[in-house]
């Protein structure tokens, strides 16, 4: 079994409310997702959000947050068969959060790292950057902030969401 950090650290947790941001009402992503709070499509009782959800709370968004965190943190552990350092796991867990189990499991940068190929790995996260077929300048940026970060290659001090 491959080592992996227990959870998603400081970096990984501001990487996503940064990209995320918060919001309070139910909300079309780029892909065109109804999401609320910090990216969730899932309510508490684990229904697809609706344009009928009512507004929720910076509270309720974190409950949504770590919940989803926890099963992209589920996805990384049970995909990854290499071990990687927390920087590493914080990019993966980004990744996995905003992109979906799915398409981390099909992906070419799974398949590229479990080789073991970590630098040609992390090239691959520039690769996911469309939205229904479009290239999205805020994908640009977070697919660059989760490769920075799976390199190690950190700011000096995270980014919060101020929204």
């Amino acid at each position: 079994m491959p080592s992996h950090p227990d959870d998603t650290g400081h970096y990984g947790i501001a990487l996503i409310k940064e990209f995320e941001g918060f919001r309070k009402a139910p909300y079309k992503d780029s892909a065109g997702v109804m999401t609320i709070g910090y990216g969730t499509t899932r309510d508490r009782d684990n229904k697809p959000i609706t344009i009928n959800h009512p507004d929720i709370t910076r509270k309720q968004a974190e409950k949504f947050l770590k919940r989803d965190v926890t099963n992209a943190e589920r996805a990384v552990r049970e995909h990854v068969s290499v071990p990687l350092c927390p920087f590493q796991f914080d990019a993966l867990v980004s990744f996995v959060y905003n992109l979906g189990e799915g398409n981390f499991q099909k992906s070419s940068l799974l398949r590229i790292l479990n080789s073991g190929e970590f630098e040609t790995a992390s090239e691959e996260f520039h690769k996911w950057v469309y939205a229904k077929g479009k290239i999205m300048p805020g994908l640009i940026l977070r697919r660059s902030a989760e490769a920075d970060l799976f390199n190690h290659d950190i700011r000096p001090e995270p980014l919060e969401s101020s929204t």
